[in-house]
């Protein structure tokens, strides 16, 4: 039983006469009447009465008409939601940041595209790099925005870097510092120390320890936030990317010397073809590093 056979046959029980069927699906008669009796052949059964000037259903075309119109109407539905899809006005897509990332990048790219896309639902997970690898690499996110380790990142992952940050070291506004700072001078400095599964943690730690020196914390444990309210308290020094620092009166930063840098990547599974949602959002991103 085929698609075009239910199409000719409701034609025909709803317009009771097969030429202006023929006409509404856009058939040749004969070929719209070889369908029908195509289906008859297959149900084992008459599906019409043929009189002198129309058509009847059979108890058996009484039957099969409203399973009929319900199967036409489901394939339509089918077809619609995957062209709603493709075109851009449904679906969803989830996007894993790291948290300094959420506060400077992220927000524009998602401004521009929920612009775009109005349809299209968007999921945030904000967590550390090493997190955000996991969700992606277990399938629970469809792009995520990484810090690239030294190490190179899962090989079950793509990651296509995207910018350099530079790391600064901050402090409560008015605290003197040397300006540039060099590693050396965090040496008696106590710092506030994000939790562990941050990237940024790893870089410093493995910077001090080349230096010749592990780290003194005031305070450790903290997301993002709650480490730049640390240091506006006055708690502790701490290093972060430059870009966190915008809207925030209450610090200040100086350069590092030698400068520490990090590369944030936009990373995918590999092998894994994204969807038309998360393809759009990738090229958002782009598009926006590159302004």
């Amino acid at each position: 039983m085929r698609l075009e056979q239910l199409r000719s046959f409701v034609a025909v029980a709803e317009l009771r006469h097969f030429t202006q069927a023929a006409i509404a699906v856009g058939v040749a008669q004969p070929s719209l009447s070889k369908q029908i009796h195509s289906l008859e052949a297959e149900l084992g059964a008459p599906l019409f009465t043929r009189l002198p000037s129309e058509v009847e259903l059979t108890p058996a075309g009484e039957t099969l008409l409203p399973l009929a119109q319900r199967i036409l109407a489901d394939a339509e539905t089918a077809h619609r939601e995957v062209r709603n899809l493709v075109g851009l006005t449904r679906g969803r897509v989830r996007l894993g940041a790291t948290p300094s990332l959420c506060t400077s990048l992220a927000p524009r790219v998602l401004r521009r595209f929920h612009t775009a896309h109005p349809e299209i639902e968007l999921r945030v997970a904000e967590g550390g790099s090493q997190e955000l690898v996991n969700a992606l690499s277990h399938g629970e996110l469809d792009l995520a925005l990484v810090v690239l380790p030294e190490t190179g990142i899962d090989p079950a992952l793509d990651a296509a870097p995207i910018l350099d940050e530079d790391l600064v070291v901050t402090a409560a506004a008015g605290t003197p510092l040397p300006e540039p700072m060099l590693i050396e001078d965090l040496r008696d400095r106590p710092l506030v120390m994000f939790r562990p599964g941050y990237t940024l943690r790893d870089d410093v730690l493995e910077a001090c320890r080349r230096a010749g020196f592990e780290p003194t914390f005031a305070v450790e444990g903290g997301e993002l936030d709650a480490v730049l309210q640390f240091v506006e308290a006055g708690l502790g020094l701490a290093v972060v990317p430059e870009m966190v620092l915008a809207n925030r009166p209450g610090l200040w930063a100086v350069p590092l010397a030698p400068p520490l840098r990090r590369t944030i990547a936009v990373a995918q599974r590999r092998g894994v073809t994204l969807t038309h949602a998360a393809s759009a959002l990738r090229d958002v991103l782009l598009a926006e590093v590159g302004r």
